[in-house]
């Protein structure tokens, strides 16, 4: 009897702690989801669908930049501090978008493509799965049965939203404007057919 409370007091901990576990990442990819599309960076809200890169002077000096009232810091907040960030929140239920990536001329780069309903990647688009030369890649919803155009790379959700995580490699002060007129050409636009 007395280990009674004990017994209960430890399955509730236990089924607590599941929880956690579960809702943890989504509360998390609810946060950014918000900071992204309701209060932005700095510039104002992030529309869906486009993408947004992280502005060079938040890059050269992120604990100086005075961000206007009511933006988030999330872009500055525990980031690398040798690459340039480029975001994104996908909705691919009205149709596929068409990701385009300019020459990198061998420049390191990364844009990780997540599902936030279970928070994996699913695909990358780089210097080590793809190089570096210029490239369209197709990203289509789940169930998308078109052809896809030549000289187009597909890239398969399983779900119609996407977030889209970009990292351009900056390799000193100097190297800077260059790296952010790199990071501003990837650029989305819409299947046209």
């Amino acid at each position: 009897m007395a280990y009674e409370h004990l017994l209960i007091f430890g399955g509730v901990c236990v089924a607590t702690w599941c929880l956690v576990i579960y809702f943890w990442p989504r509360l998390l990819l609810y946060v950014y989801k918000r900071g992204l599309l309701v209060k932005g960076f700095g510039d104002g809200p992030v529309p869906i669908n486009t993408l947004y890169t992280q502005p060079q002077a938040l890059f050269a000096d992120p604990l100086h930049v005075t961000l206007p009232a009511g933006s988030s810091n999330l872009m500055s907040v525990g980031t690398n501090r040798d690459t340039l960030y480029v975001v994104g929140w996908l909705d691919l239920s009205k149709g596929p978008l068409i990701f385009c990536v300019p020459d990198m001329a061998g420049r390191y780069y990364s844009v990780q493509f997540t599902d936030p309903s279970n928070n994996t990647n699913f695909a990358y688009v780089g210097k080590r799965t793809t190089g570096t030369k210029a490239g369209d890649y197709l990203i289509t919803g789940p169930g998308w049965k078109e052809p896809v155009p030549q000289a187009v790379t597909r890239i398969s959700s399983p779900n119609n939203s996407v977030i889209v995580i970009g990292r351009v490699f900056v390799e000193n002060n100097t190297d800077l404007p260059a790296a952010y007129g790199l990071a501003r050409q990837m650029q989305l636009k819409p299947l046209s057919h």
